[in-house]
Formats: C-alpha cells, sequence, structure tokens
C-alpha cells in the first residue's frame, strides 16, 4: 500500500507519560519511505519510492515520446492537456471528455449533474466506495447529493438489490473494481445484469474507474467495451498508471460541458498542468499495455504467497480474493499491525527484500486481525513463486 503522508512538519521529540522517548512520527515515516524505497527487491514501485529529482529527470527524458515538447505550455486546459482528454475519451470510446485535478471532484461534478439531469439527487453505491471512506462526506456536505447503500456485502450489488432496493435513485455508481473489499470485481455476466437492472429503475449509471485500467483481463473485453456500459466514467492517471495526479470524466458531450463549468465553479480550471498532463499520456502510452502482464502475474505472487505461509506452518492466513482479480490484493494475518509493519521493514532494511510495506489493522474485525495491500507492478514480473515463498519464510521468521 503506498505511503503518500506528507513529509512536511519539522523534527520533534516526543516522550510517553513515564517520561521514554518516542520515535518521532515523521522522522519514523521518511526512514521507511527510505528502506522501502530502496529495497533491492520489490513487488512494485511506487511514486513514493522515488525523489523529486528522479521524477522529474524520468518525466523530461520520456515526455518528448507522447507530445512536442516544443510546444508552449497549456493555459487553463488548452495544448497537451486537451491532447490528453482528447486521447483518453478515445480510449474509453467515448465522444468527450474533461480533465480534473482530481478524483474527487471530477465525481462529484459528474453526479451533481446527473441529479440535475434525472431530478433525483439520490447516489447508490457501496458503503465502502470511495466518496463513503475516504472523502469526508464530500457528497453531502459539498455537492447536496444524498447516498444510499444496495448492500453491505464485501462485494458490488447484485441485479436483484438494485431491483428490489425499496426507494428511488437517479444514479447508479459502481467502484470497479471495489479497492477496500479486496480490489474485487463481478464477473462480466453480473456487471451487464447489474447496469440493465438500474436503467430498467430509470437510473444513470456511473463508473468510478479510478483503477478502471485494471479490469481487461477479469472481465475478457477491451477497455471501451467495459467502459461502454456505463453513462459516464472517471479514470485516474497516478492510480495503476504511474501518473503524478489529476483524473478524466469521460461522457457524453453535453455532460462533459456542462462538467466544465462545474470544474471551473469548483475550483479545478488550473492555470497550468502540464506535468501532471504529460505523465498521464505518458501512463497510457508505456504503462496501460503492461497492466494484462501484471495482472496474470500477479496470481502467481498470490499463490506463492499462500503457498508459503503454509509451509512456514502459518495457522491462519487469507489472501483475498484468491485468485486475485486485479494485479492489487489482500493479505491478512492474524497480528497486531504494528508488529506486522516492523517486520516488514525490518525485512527490506535487513535483506533488501521488499515483500509487504504497511499493514493496517481490520476496520470492523476483531483486535489483532490486520491486512496489507499486494501491489505487482514491472519489478515484481522478474521474481518466481519460489522467490516470493522464500520471502514469506524469511518475514515469518521475522515475526517469531
Amino acid at each position: 500500500m503506498a505511503d503518500t503522508e506528507r513529509a512536511s512538519r519539522p523534527e520533534t521529540t516526543i516522550t510517553t507519560p513515564g517520561g521514554a522517548p518516542e520515535e518521532d512520527p515523521e522522522r519514523a515515516r521518511r526512514h521507511r519511505m527510505a528502506v522501502f524505497g530502496g529495497a533491492e527487491r520489490k513487488l512494485a514501485d511506487q511514486s513514493v519510492d522515488h525523489s523529486l529529482a528522479e521524477r522529474l529527470a524520468a518525466l523530461v527524458a520520456d515526455a518528448g515520446e507522447v507530445y512536442d515538447l516544443a510546444e508552449s505550455p497549456d493555459i487553463y486546459g488548452d495544448g497537451v492537456v486537451a491532447e490528453l482528454e482528447r486521447r483518453t475519451a478515445e480510449e474509453l470510446g467515448f465522444p468527450a471528455a474533461a480533465f480534473f485535478p482530481s478524483g474527487t471532484m471530477a465525481q462529484q461534478v459528474a453526479l451533481r449533474c446527473w441529479a440535475a439531469r434525472t431530478g433525483n439527487p439520490t447516489v447508490a453505491l457501496h458503503p465502502l466506495a470511495h466518496p463513503e471512506v475516504h472523502e469526508r462526506q464530500a457528497f453531502s456536505q459539498v455537492s447536496g447529493l444524498r447516498t444510499v447503500h444496495l448492500t453491505d456485502e464485501p462485494r458490488l450489488p447484485n441485479a436483484a438489490e438494485v431491483l428490489d432496493f425499496e426507494e428511488p435513485f437517479g444514479t447508479l455508481m459502481l467502484e470497479l473494481p471495489l479497492r477496500d473489499a479486496g480490489h474485487v470485481l463481478p464477473s462480466w455476466e453480473e456487471l451487464v445484469a447489474v447496469v440493465e437492472a438500474a436503467r430498467e429503475r430509470d437510473a444513470v449509471v456511473h463508473f468510478d474507474g479510478a483503477r478502471l485500467w485494471e479490469t481487461t483481463p477479469h472481465f475478457g473485453r477491451p477497455l471501451r467495451e467495459i467502459a461502454g456500459l456505463a453513462d459516464s466514467v472517471y479514470v485516474s492517471f497516478y492510480k495503476t498508471l504511474g501518473g503524478l495526479s489529476g483524473a478524466v470524466l469521460a461522457g457524453p458531450e453535453s455532460l462533459i460541458a456542462e462538467a466544465r463549468t462545474w470544474r471551473h465553479r469548483y475550483g479545478g480550471q488550473l492555470f497550468q498542468q502540464f506535468p501532471a498532463a504529460l505523465a498521464g499520456l505518458l501512463g497510457l502510452r508505456k504503462v496501460l499495455p503492461e497492466i494484462p502482464s501484471y495482472v496474470t502475474h500477479a496470481k502467481v505472487v498470490a499463490q506463492a504467497i499462500g503457498e508459503g505461509f503454509a509451509q512456514a506452518g502459518v495457522a491462519w492466513f487469507r489472501v483475498h480474493p484468491e485468485p486475485p482479480h486485479t494485479h492489487e490484493f489482500q493479505v491478512w494475518l492474524p497480528y497486531d499491525a504494528e508488529v506486522l509493519s516492523a517486520a516488514a521493514l525490518r525485512q527490506a532494511e535487513e535483506s533488501g527484500v521488499c515483500l509487504f510495506r504497511r499493514w493496517l489493522p481490520s476496520p470492523s474485525g476483531p483486535q489483532g486481525l490486520s491486512f496489507t495491500e499486494v501491489t505487482v507492478t514491472a519489478p515484481g514480473l522478474a521474481w518466481t513463486a519460489e522467490d516470493v515463498r522464500t520471502a514469506v519464510a524469511d518475514f515469518v521468521r521475522r515475526l517469531r
């Protein structure tokens, strides 16, 4: 799981009530990032693993492949930003698209536009969807939207739950994949049925597709066909594609024209965004074609992790989902998160192998149950199943 906390606070000395010194959280965070970023072997390369100089140098070195750098920088969304909008709309199969500085803003704009068109501000979504868990009630606090939940199961709703819900809603929002449930996806047939059920209720369908790029292997369909099920789609460029920031909302021309007006009202009409736009174009060119190989190898890694824990005699563990639906999945263990995080850090620091990163306590389960997210990208392709099993055995030894 990416550690994206900002490094802006000064170092301080913290003491416990008994007077013993504790490690400064900021210093610990910096140390953790340096260790994981500097590991010789890792399953995924994350943006926080690199310095500002390294990220800028990479952008300068590669950006000429995707855009003419002799052109002028963008001004309020023209130039390279408009080119990213065009290419993303083409990739998703929509007639128009608008670039936003964040997915939070893009989705608020999309859903308030749909609410005005349907006459219903109620949005049906999963309780684990990103707006419900990670956006501080932005839908209700900022955009006047109301949310309802069609199911509490750790999966997307099925067609029967959509059809049988007891009150009307204007928009059905589906997060593909549902990250906080384990990056899970329905089957293609289930997804089609859910969309058809929403249409039968006269609701529009919006995809929270921050990680939609990852779904093509699971569904066995091209991206345009998947996105084409929805009335509008949001995609992210820094999730999965390795960009700097930013998101695109794609949909019908009239919706996107209205969204551009609301983007301005929300403060998203930025003067220049060319670094983020160039990074997004690079993600489409270089990373997007490689994602199927990441998903395929994630299944190998996930199976080997399970085998490693079993061989090490761990009494209970869980790899979820098994096999993974995308190139990201969860691993669960019956230990405190602090214990697991410390073991992961020691392993990377002492052996140069970064198998796991930070662990988190179960949000709803019993104490002493924790999980981590595992992501497999280009560096992970070099790991064999035996490499993974060996790393798991070493991690378990550090726990004991």
